[in-house]
């Protein structure tokens, strides 16, 4: 694997980071929603200080991602219902 040294910009700042050349699009990916989502809440809210927005949009990426996390676990749990349900079934009918 080679890495590679690219510059991020977030909230008006530049973080240099190295990567996996492979994670290059998530990352610039993630960088983008992160400065959308600021900007989004600068129009939306009264809000200025940069720490509130960072701060406001970690908290609502990481409740978009669980509530996807509960979702896949809940599909997860039902596939597995399903196939217990389904031995039941044949064992009964035995």
């Amino acid at each position: 694997m080679s890495t590679l040294s690219i510059n991020v910009n977030i909230a008006g700042r530049s973080y240099p980071l190295t990567i996996e050349r492979e994670e290059e699009e998530a990352i610039r990916k993630a960088a983008d929603a992160i400065n959308k989502n600021i900007k989004d809440l600068q129009s939306n809210y009264a809000v200025r200080d940069m720490q509130d927005l960072l701060a406001m949009t970690s908290l609502q990426f990481t409740t978009d991602l669980q509530k996807k996390s509960k979702s896949v676990e809940h599909e997860k749990n039902e596939l597995e219902i399903a196939e217990l349900d389904k031995k039941v079934k044949l064992f009964l009918n035995q």
